[in-house]
């Protein structure tokens, strides 16, 4: 049932994947846009949409009509966007500051869990055991906690110019995995 190989394999691919740690000059920024990042919250959504996902990830995409090719390409749009905000240090997603949505979107669904986790889930599900899968879900979603949790006390350690270097860096980055998801799910036609 469980084997420690394939729920270490399983973990070290969501983890390259979901990218937490590159993720944290945009969480810092939500959490000076938002006042507060909601840790709890997030890590749970983000727990909801893996499993619902790992699933029925297959029968949603097809209830929809959509492909992955598709679902990909969504989810590029929204990081290129949140990589232009980045770099150039403008604000495209406007909050209300009453709602404090932005533990949801963009935080818990694209970034935490975007188009390439929930492909990623689909994919470990062919070849890994589904108890494996789960264990290695937990385990990402752990360290996602710890890390929004702590997203104050590393902002600290960054200080503003720490913390400004960090997230254009991460923002031309971020453009430049939208450019490739765009790259790789735009077919274009001849003729």
């Amino acid at each position: 049932m469980f084997n420690f190989k394939e729920i270490l394999s399983v973990t070290l691919i969501l983890f390259a994947i979901i990218d937490i740690l590159g993720s944290i000059p945009i969480i810092i920024e939500l959490r000076k846009r938002e006042g507060v990042i909601q840790s709890e919250k997030a890590t749970l959504v983000a727990g909801v949409l893996m499993i619902v996902f790992l699933f029925l990830g297959q029968e949603i995409l097809k209830l929809f009509g959509l492909d992955f090719e598709s679902f990909a390409l969504a989810g590029a749009i929204i990081l290129f966007l949140i990589g232009m905000e980045m770099v150039l240090g403008i604000h495209l997603f406007q909050s209300n500051p009453n709602s404090k949505t932005g533990s949801i979107v963009p935080l818990a669904f694209p970034l935490i869990v975007g188009a390439g986790t929930l492909t990623t889930l689909l994919s470990l599900r062919a070849a890994y055991s589904l108890s494996n899968i789960l264990v290695g879900i937990v385990i990402n979603l752990v360290f996602v906690y710890i890390v929004l949790k702590s997203s104050s006390w590393i902002e600290r350690k960054l200080g503003d110019s720490g913390s400004d270097i960090l997230r254009k860096v991460f923002g031309v980055i971020l453009l430049a995995i939208a450019i490739k998801l765009f790259k790789s799910n735009i077919h274009f036609g001849v003729g």
